[in-house]
């Protein structure tokens, strides 16, 4: 039996958000929803949950909507690095008046675990996306993106829950439950590229400085599963996921897992989300499948170079690989 170590993961987040049936499975309506108990679980309450509490951040302030949000990328000048062997991690932070744009070497700031054949390599990364992201009318599937879904605050690319057709035995498996992923849920690719399937608020990982650790294609912000309750954030509470696991993930991921938020208590929407009472959207890191994100809720934008390049098989001759099976 593999057993996947849980994401102890914060966020600030507001109220709940749930997708409300569609016609087409992939796109469902996001809608503001209350909770699904009488009353909302404040932070003691889920103390005991299987995923600890993390802390609150001694930074806490959050940046505004279109504001440019270098404050909650760390310093990772005094990290300890990849290793001896391997260059600093180096990540630029800059803005224009409409975009977020961030260049980064895809360094790790933390020891490199060799998990899987290939090498790790500095890379070229430049991401850019809205400082004003907005809700698409429909969401986006990432059933079939074997890619960048977004970027860490420590300049790493974030990837879905689906690894590559290699191994045939755990073709586009789930990462996590196959145990292929390093303490702070990455591992490197075949272009020998460090990304992210999941992600862990450890100081280890430089991910504990702020509230939001990463941003999705679309614009809008990753927290940790932690979000505040009111606008003040004077209650907080930790949210999860809504997927429960219906069948094998070994292989083919999307195939083992069915939304079903029933009964659940600060459960997100389909996408891995929900709004906040400053009517913002953002996505939360979990401890369950989607991990991070679980659709794309904005419009994903185009990205250029590598950050737009597909996921080639794990291990495997480059290219683009073919993608997965249609879900259902």
């Amino acid at each position: 039996m593999k057993i996947s170590r849980n994401l102890a993961l914060a966020a600030v987040a507001f109220t709940l958000i749930a997708c409300s049936s569609s016609s087409d499975a992939d796109n469902p309506t996001l809608t503001s929803v209350a909770n699904t108990d009488e009353q909302t679980t404040t932070t003691a309450e889920v103390a005991s949950t299987e995923a600890p509490m993390p802390d609150v951040p001694a930074d806490s302030a959050l940046p505004a909507l279109g504001e440019c949000p270098s404050s909650v990328f760390p310093d990772l000048s005094g990290s300890i690095g990849a290793g001896e062997e391997y260059a600093m991690p180096d990540v630029v932070v800059e803005c224009t008046d409409t975009e977020l744009v961030v260049t980064s070497n895809g360094m790790p700031s933390y020891t490199f675990e060799p998990l899987t054949p290939n090498a790790l390599t500095e890379q070229a990364w430049v991401w850019k996306v809205p400082l004003k992201p907005t809700v698409a009318a429909n969401t986006t599937s990432i059933v079939d993106v074997l890619g960048t879904l977004g970027f860490t605050t420590t300049g790493l690319p974030i990837y879905g829950p689906t690894e590559g057709p290699q191994p045939a035995t755990e073709a586009f498996g789930d990462p996590i439950y196959n145990g292929i992923l390093d303490t702070c849920g990455g591992h490197t690719g075949y272009n020998a590229d460090y990304h992210n399937h999941a992600l862990y608020a450890d100081v280890y990982c430089n991910l504990t400085s702020s509230f939001i650790i990463g941003y999705a294609l679309d614009g809008f912000p990753i927290y940790n599963s932690v979000g505040c309750l009111d606008i003040d954030c004077t209650q907080t509470a930790q949210f999860v996921s809504g997927y429960d696991m219906t069948g094998d993930p070994t292989s083919y991921s999307w195939k083992a897992y069915t939304y079903n938020s029933t009964g659940k208590t600060n459960v997100l929407d389909e996408c891995n989300g929900r709004i906040g009472p400053d009517g913002t959207y953002r996505y939360h890191a979990t401890d369950a499948f989607p991990y991070i994100i679980g659709c794309f809720a904005g419009t994903s934008t185009t990205q250029s170079g590598n950050a737009a390049a597909n996921m080639p098989p794990m291990g495997g001759n480059g290219g683009n690989p073919p993608p997965p099976p249609p879900n259902g």
